[in-house]
């Protein structure tokens, strides 16, 4: 289990233009929320964060933050970056309550692709529908991602969403209600999260060039005058 520790600092100046001067200093906004509490307003280290981010982890993790005066346990709810530079431009954070179910996003770990005879054997193209799933857990339980061994799949083959292996105490939020839906709404739910398809067509032998045909004058039909006469 990896450990991720942030250091912030509170603001009070707010707007646009204060984001944009603590930028300037190495820093960038954020924001505290959650737990029963006022939202709090943050200061970041921005190359401490982003070292952070290179961590797949760390978007799947309980958090400490550290305030001058307080620590929080916290996730990381969204971060909006710069479009065109490797820069965060600001960061959520919810607190982490120990009773209270979290809404995660975790990614999926598949493993066995190369053993599955699907691949193996048949030559099958191994598909990915999802990278990652929605959860809802305790803190506690929140995992950093969730394996899925596709050795036994053969073309044809799928695992679906119903068809993971959940740590204990984790539910997958888009299964909710299942038992009441009816077959096609479960099965618009049950989503496929990897199958293994038949090997691509191999392409076509190339069509052989058309033959143009040439025109033959006829007898009798004259050859075209040259555009230059004599002189």
């Amino acid at each position: 289990m990896n450990e991720f520790e942030i250091n912030a600092e509170p603001r009070s100046d707010v707007g646009k233009g204060a984001s944009r001067r603590l930028r300037r200093t190495g820093r960038l906004p954020g924001i505290l929320y959650g737990g029963g509490k006022e939202p709090a307003m943050l200061s970041l280290h921005h190359n401490e964060l982003l070292r952070h981010t290179e961590h797949e982890a760390f978007y799947s993790h309980v958090l400490t933050l550290k305030l001058p005066n307080a620590v929080e346990q916290v996730v990381l709810k969204d971060l909006q970056r710069h479009p065109a530079k490797p820069v965060i431009q600001h960061a959520d954070f919810l607190r982490v309550v120990a009773d209270q179910e979290l809404r995660m996003h975790v990614p999926l770990h598949f493993v066995g692709e190369a053993a599955a005879p699907g691949v193996r054997l048949q030559k099958g193209i191994v598909t990915h529908h999802t990278n990652e799933v929605e959860i809802e857990c305790l803190p506690a339980n929140l995992p950093e991602f969730i394996e899925v061994d596709i050795s036994a799949l053969e073309i044809g083959d799928a695992i679906r969403l119903s068809g993971l292996k959940l740590p204990e105490g984790v539910a997958l939020v888009d299964l909710f209600g299942l038992e009441d839906m009816d077959e096609d709404e479960r099965e618009a739910a049950d989503q496929p999260v990897v199958s293994i398809q038949p090997p691509a067509v191999e392409e076509a032998e190339a069509a052989p060039v058309a033959e143009v045909p040439v025109a033959v004058p006829t007898v009798g039909e004259s050859e075209p005058e040259s555009e230059s006469g004599d002189e």
